[in-house]
This record gives C-alpha cells, structure tokens and sequence, in this order.
C-alpha cells in the first residue's frame, strides 16, 4: 500500500471497479499457480527496517519527512509516525555470505540516515516501541503529511465509528482511548522476507505459524509504553487495537481483527490466504487501475495484482503472505512481521539467520504440521511469548517445555542444519546463531530494558528514568556489541545529556485523589494514614473541581461550631494548576508567587499528577 497514490472507498462505481480488479487479480493468481508461472527458485531473502528519529534528548523528533528529502535514496521511505522512517533492503539470494552483505548495506544505509541526521540534530535509533513516547506524540499533527495516511485513518475510523480503546495488562496496565490510528506510530519492526515455493507455500506457512512462539521469545525488545511495563513483546498488543475496524459491542464478537495471528492452519493453495482476506476484511482504500490482470496474462504479460497487494497491505498477518514481482518473473513469499526493531543491527540480522535457519530446516517429523499440532497451542505459544518472552512454557511436540531448553536443545541445532542445506556459509551461520546462543543464556533486549528500567526507578522519577534509559540504548547501538553483552544499568547511573527540567520530570504520578461527594471523616483520615498535606477533588466526569491542604483540614477540625460535612465547603474552588511540559522554574515561580507548596498538574482540565515544593 505505502507506494501507491489511495483514496477511500466511497462511491458504487469505485467500489465496483475495486473488486472487479480484486476478483480478476485473485483468478490471474490462480492461473498462474495452476500453470506453473510462478518462480520456484532460487530463493531470496529479504528486509524492512524501521526506526526511530530522536532528539538531542532522546525525546520524538517530528522531522522525518525532513530528513528523507536530504537523504535522497530510494531505499527509505515514510512511517504513519513522523519520528519513524523505514529502509527496504535489496532482496538476495539465500545462499554463500548473504547474511553478511545483508547487514553491510544495512550498516552503509543507516550510517547514511545517521549522517543526515546529525546535520539536524537527530540521532537514529532502533527499538521495537520508543520509550520517551507520551500521549503528546500521538496526536494527529504528529502523523506524515502524506495523503495515504490520513486516508487509511478515515476510513478506519469510519470503519469503527467510536474511538479507539487501548487495554494492554502486564506488570503494569494502560487503559485510554484515543482518536486517531497513530498509536501504530509506536510500532517499530524489523520485518524478515522469506520466498516460498508455490507448490509448498501452505505447509511452509503453517510451519512458519508454528515456530513463531518460539522464535518470538529470543527476540522480544519492546517491554514499556508510556512508561509502563507491559508484555515482554508490547507490540503484539498495541498494533492489533490500534488499527482495529470492529466497534466494541456488548455482543461476543468473533470477527478477526485486522492485525491477526489467524484462527486456524491454511489449507488449500496460497490464494485460499487472500480469498480468506478479502471474505474476512472489507476493502478500505482504493486507487486507479488501468488494465486487467486476466486479459494480462493472455497477452503473455506479468500482472502486478495491484488490487490484491493494495488489499493485502491493509490486513497484518503477523505471517502475512506476499505477491510480488521482481525481474519479470512473479514470485510468492512470507513476511514475518513480528519481530521488534533492535536493540542493534547484529541482533537484528541474527534473529533473521535464527528465523530462515528454522524455516529451512523443518525436519520430516514436522511436514503436514497441521496434523500433529493444535492450532489453539500454536496460536497459545505466540501470545505467551509475546507476554512472558524467554520465561514462556511452549507447547510443543506433545510436551510442555521451557523456552530456553527448546532454541537451545532443538531449533538452533535445526536452524544450522537448514542454512547448511541452502549453501549459507559456515561462517556466516556460526557467527550469527552465537548471538542467539548467547543471548538465550543472558538477556534479550525486553530483559535488558526491565531489569535496567527497574534499577533507575530506585531513584529517579518515572520521565527522568526512562530518557536515560534510552540514552544508554542509544550510547550501546553506536557501539554494535550485541544485547548479551550489555551490562545492566545501575541505578544510581547519571545522563550523558543535560535535559530541560520540566514538570513531568519531577511530578508524582502515583496520586491519590477523592470525589466532592465522599465523606469529609473518610478524606481527613486517608489524608492522616498516608501522611498527606494535598488532597485534589475530582468530579464525575473526572475533572479536577478542588484542592484540600492540611492547613484547611486543621481550620475544619478546630472550629468546633463548624457544621459543614461536605468537601466542597471546605475545598479551595481556585486552583493554581500547571503542564506537565512547563519547565520545573514555571512550577517554582507560580508556587512562590501564590505561597502555595503544590501544584496540580492537568491535561484537558483532567487530573495527572502533582508536583510539591520539595520535588522542585
């Protein structure tokens, strides 16, 4: 979808020439499965890379659209998010040092996107969800200014008709609506190609559902959103909401969403995958087309099925199937688009080599996957990776059995076995799936950013803690050392920047609040239990309405001719509040210039947080 000119789907006519073009694409596809048309070999690999752009501290940088016109290749190209750019590698053949060359261009390609970059004081930087992320870089004037996005954004939205609602529960839990599909922004992968014979593309597409689990655990990289610590593989869960077309009903809905593992194994040939699409997801985007895919073929031309592609790129399998044309010749492919960007180019590419080894060295025990193992265990398996990473317990071959003891006993020995048979070099494949031994018996990337994150909590404010934390994954990328060398950071660890101090660097979070209408015995006592001197009051619609200080609660409970027992009669009406982006001396000047020791800290009038004296 991301390089052809869209428009929503509105009128009957577009509409009809939409799947009179969807149709014939989907019978040319056929025909050429039947008729031998679609190349078998050799096998090529291939890659996106999506990264962040950053600022000097670490913070969103909203000037991609920028930096791509410097850059000037034709290798990059935009995300929904304007901090975030992708570059499609060259397709290779898997064979020799492939993975090698592979990683070279990647290398000269990010080292070209980092050069133009400083020149705009942004820094590249690959991870699975940026941590520095807020809610203020979600908003709709943070989208590409690009057509194609804001098209795909009403036509889901239209789609859905309600906002979208956002629930993720790990150690933490985020629950917020949101108005936009920007929250696919926070998703940043490194997304694999694999061609697939034709003649065994749905037995190499089961097994590729079948190894994802697995495979999934060793590579988790995205532990926290907003700040939270969510699933070991946040991605998972963010992506499917954020671009989810069903409406919340008080009915058991059993649709699929768009971004979907699948509910059952494939049968048939690959084009049952894309009939199975377009009879599951309603078309959303459509653009112009000028020639029949069947009256193509009967002129002895390649047809590009641009329909098809067009409708493919608006449903996510997290194993998506692919059409595509290259030298002429039409071939199919998996793309494996689960697995997270970072924590550096050589995880990266070993979790590639990890990936294909795997897929090209499927034992005969494992052919007709379909028979021998429940879906419901395989799809079990993907979700419980996505959640618990390596502490995940697999179903597999009958038997329950840690994540560690199967990559480490029967997937890496099967991933040497079928990059050998490709002809992959012994250098190329002992290189790159040490990485992944070593990685197995440390830490991946979402165990590196847990632990660390933790340690910075001891004595940092959530912000503060999570830039630094960042700043470290950037200072250890530049180095290229993999994840399983990094030291975990220290709590007592100091920035190698000096950030702008503002409230949300210092404002607590963790509040207590009550509503106007609770008991005034009940307020005084939970403000004595936990030793509070500010107490806010919230409305039912959750907007800030009051403040109470100890010094109002002493005037209370010693006039004892007093008879009011409601908060509102005692509660200050006129609040003195703040942003949380003011800068920490705004918070200063105001609490001196009013001789207040708090300050409520709002967003659209709703309470989230409090900054006191002492925290300035």
């Amino acid at each position: 979808m991301g390089e052809l000119k869209v428009t929503k789907l509105t009128s009957k006519e577009d509409k009809a020439n939409y799947i009179f073009h969807l149709l014939k694409d989907i019978e040319a596809l056929d025909f050429m499965i039947n008729n031998d048309l679609i190349e078998k070999s050799p096998i090529r690999i291939g890659a996106e890379q999506e990264f962040c752009l950053v600022d000097s501290e670490f913070l969103p940088s909203n000037n991609a659209v920028e930096i791509l016109k410097d850059i000037n290749d034709n290798h990059f190209t935009t995300e929904i998010g304007n901090y975030n750019l992708e570059i499609n590698l060259d397709p290779l053949e898997l064979k020799n040092d492939c993975f090698s060359k592979l990683h070279n261009q990647l290398t000269e390609l990010l080292g070209k996107a980092n050069k133009i970059a400083e020149n705009k004081k942004t820094k590249v930087l690959l991870t699975g969800i940026l941590p520095t992320l807020t809610l203020k870089h979600i908003g709709i004037e943070n989208m590409t200014p690009i057509d194609r996005y804001f098209v795909l954004n009403e036509a889901i939205k239209e789609s859905r008709k309600q906002d979208f609602n956002i629930y993720i529960k790990g150690v933490d839990e985020i629950n917020l609506l949101h108005d936009s599909v920007m929250l696919e922004g926070c998703n940043t992968s490194f997304q694999m190609h694999l061609q697939v014979d034709p003649d065994t593309f749905i037995d190499t597409h089961n097994w590729a559902q079948a190894i994802s689990g697995p495979i999934l655990s060793a590579c988790t990289n995205s532990p926290l959103l907003f700040g939270k610590e969510l699933w070991s593989e946040t991605r998972i869960s963010l992506f499917t909401q954020s671009v989810d077309t069903r409406a919340n009903s008080f009915l058991l809905n059993e649709k699929q969403s768009r971004v979907s593992f699948g509910d059952h194994w494939s049968t048939g040939s690959v084009a049952d995958i894309f009939r199975d699409n377009v009879s599951r997801f309603r078309s959303l985007v459509t653009t112009e087309f000028t020639k029949d895919s069947v009256e193509m073929l009967e002129k002895g031309e390649i047809p590009g099925l641009k329909a098809l592609n067009l409708h493919n790129g608006t449903v996510y399998r997290w194993n998506r199937p692919c059409y595509g044309v290259g030298g002429g010749k039409p071939h199919l492919r998996i793309e494996n688009r689960y697995i997270p960007s970072g924590p550096t180019m050589i995880d990266e590419i070993a979790n590639m080599v990890f990936w294909v080894g795997v897929m090209m060295g499927k034992p005969k025990m494992y052919d007709n996957i379909h028979q021998k193992m429940n879906f419901k265990d395989v799809k079990s398996n993907f979700f419980n990776a996505a959640r618990y990473g390596m502490n995940t317990q697999f179903h597999w071959n009958g038997k329950i059995i840690p994540s560690h003891e199967l990559i480490l006993n029967e997937l890496i020995p099967m991933a040497y076995k079928g990059l050998y048979k490709m002809n992959v070099s012994p250098k190329d494949a002992e290189y790159y799936l040490e990485i992944i031994k070593n990685r197995i018996i440390s830490n991946n990337g979402s165990q590196w950013i847990t632990k660390s994150y933790r340690n910075l909590l001891k004595t940092r404010k959530r912000f503060e803690a999570i830039q630094i934390l960042t700043s470290k994954m950037y200072a250890k990328q530049q180095k290229e050392y993999p994840i399983s060398s990094w030291n975990i950071v220290k709590k007592d660890t100091m920035p190698e920047f000096s950030p702008k101090k503002i409230v949300k660097h210092l404002m607590s979070s963790d509040i207590f609040s009550v509503d106007e209408n609770d008991s005034l015995d009940l307020v005084i006592n939970i403000m004595k239990w936990k030793k509070f001197n500010h107490m806010p009051v919230i409305n039912n619609d959750k907007e800030l309405v009051g403040l109470l200080s100890s010094t109002d609660m002493e005037k209370y409970i010693s006039n004892s001719h007093n008879g009011r027992r409601t908060i509102s009669g005692i509660m200050q009406k006129t609040i003195v509040t703040i942003n949380q982006y003011s800068s920490a001396k705004d918070a200063k000047k105001l609490m001196k210039k009013h001789n207040i020791n708090s300050l409520p800290v709002v967003e659209k009038n709703r309470l989230i947080g409090i900054i006191t004296s002492k925290d300035v």
